[in-house]
């Protein structure tokens, strides 16, 4: 498994766009994208800060059922 990236939230909202997301809505600094499938909607949120934490990223990945992989291939 790669090393996650250090990135921005727009930064990080781009590449799960680019794997198939839509921003549904979007509260103060909050963004909420969903992905829908023949088989279930999938769906995370996004804090639009300058950098993520590591930890934080993890957690938008799996809450997003997104692989490490997935994510850094389309940065």
């Amino acid at each position: 498994m790669p090393r996650l990236p250090r990135v921005s939230g727009a930064e990080a909202i781009r590449a799960l766009e680019r794997l198939g997301f839509v921003q549904v809505r979007q509260r103060g600094s909050h963004v909420v994208l969903k992905r829908i499938a023949p088989d279930r909607v999938k769906g995370c949120v996004v804090p639009l800060h300058t950098e993520l934490a590591v930890g934080t990223l993890r957690a938008i990945l799996k809450q997003a059922g997104v692989t490490t992989e997935e994510f850094v291939s389309q940065l």
